[in-house]
């Protein structure tokens, strides 16, 4: 704001045209409309990054699961194996959960883990990672991982 005299000698008090404001509020709507894009693309990879650690971390569980039993299917007596409650949602602490980690597939020698998206992170496409420890990410959301999907790296 400004002051102003006016001709009889009385301050007045400028202040913005609505043509500069309306100038300020349209420029803030272009920021915004390409920064909110960016950030919800950070959020989407920070999210997918977590159920990356989760997937390592319940990979981990199926290693010494098979050390104490001589398999990854089943203990000793016979119980089919199954991960432990921290293991199975992505982010393990408070917040809503963006993944549901599974066993999907496991024999005696093998098994695969899976990170299927959920809530805010739905369509976003399964991550998995296998007993050998390759790891993937169904990038296109198409159900199956292609040749070029047999990583967690962004296509």
């Amino acid at each position: 704001m400004s002051r102003v005299k006016s001709p009889s000698g009385q301050r007045k008090i400028g202040g913005f045209s609505l043509m500069e404001l309306m100038i300020v509020v349209a420029i803030v709507a272009i920021l915004g409309s390409i920064a909110y894009p960016s950030y919800l693309n950070q959020v989407t990879k920070s999210r997918r990054t977590d159920a990356q650690a989760v997937l390592m971390e319940a990979a981990q569980f199926m290693e010494r699961f098979y050390t104490e039993n001589n398999r990854y299917d089943q203990d000793t007596g016979g119980t089919a194996v199954a991960l432990p409650a921290q293991l199975q949602e992505s982010p393990r602490d408070g917040g809503t959960k963006s993944y549901d980690i599974t066993v999907q597939a496991s024999t005696a020698s093998t098994y695969t883990l899976r990170a299927t998206p959920k809530n805010g992170q739905a369509g976003d496409g399964f991550l998995q990672v296998t007993n050998t420890f390759a790891k993937g990410w169904d990038g296109d959301n198409s159900g199956a991982l292609s040749s070029a999907e047999q990583t967690w790296s962004q296509h």
